[in-house]
């Protein structure tokens, strides 16, 4: 019985990519690395962002550079790139309908929760989520399995009560990772290569075909 819904932010409720790709070279111009304009780094959206940084700086997780282009990044990210964002269609109108179905919705994203709290108070979504739950800015709970372990415990959620809809690979094995079943957005930063090997339970080509499929 489906009680719960886990539920990504970037590229699943919004597009956030203006904001985060003009913040992430932003943050790696402070550091001596300029991106060319004409390098595409949308594959950045999504995953925890230290990590993608340092494979765009040929250097290690944690090396000390990444860490420097990370505060670049949210230096202007939390003044700017945090706006730079819209809903995708039927976001809102979907989000109430379920629920007003009574299925209690959480926010699940790698994004630090500090910002995602703002992304979706702007928006006007934070009251259709029992919890924006993300990340650290120390970079705690940024692997999604990790996050929604600690969901799982903090809100004493069954498993098998529960689904989780993102647009990556990351969302569908980190979920896997706990038992939770997955539901795969098509719109979103995930390629269709991506979405086949990680084999999703179902997969939407709108936000608002959610209503069918858990129907």
């Amino acid at each position: 019985m489906l009680k719960n819904i886990l539920i990504d932010l970037d590229g699943t409720l919004t597009d956030p990519k203006v904001g985060i790709t003009t913040s992430a070279r932003y943050g790696l111009a402070k550091v001596g690395h300029p991106i060319p304009e004409s390098e595409n780094i949308d594959w950045i959206i999504g995953p925890p962002l230290k990590a993608s940084l340092a494979k765009l700086l040929g250097v290690d997780a944690n090396d000390i550079l990444a860490e420097q282009a990370l505060l670049g990044y949210r230096e202007r990210f939390a003044v700017t790139g945090l706006f730079e964002n819209h809903v995708f269609e039927d976001v809102a109108q979907t989000l109430e309908t379920l629920k007003n179905q009574g299925y209690r919705l959480f926010l699940a994203t790698a994004k630090p929760e500090v910002y995602a709290r703002q992304i979706l108070d702007h928006f006007n979504l934070l009251q259709y989520f029992e919890y924006p739950y993300g990340s650290e800015l120390n970079g705690e709970r940024t692997n999604k399995g990790d996050l929604i372990a600690y969901i799982l415990e903090k809100e004493q959620l069954k498993p098998e009560e529960c689904l989780m809809v993102g647009d990556r690979e990351h969302d569908i094995f980190g979920a896997r990772k706990n038992g939770i079943e997955t539901i795969a957005v098509e719109y979103g930063y995930g390629s269709a290569q991506e979405l086949d090997e990680a084999q999703p339970k179902a997969r939407i080509k709108t936000f608002a075909a959610l209503l069918h499929v858990i129907a």
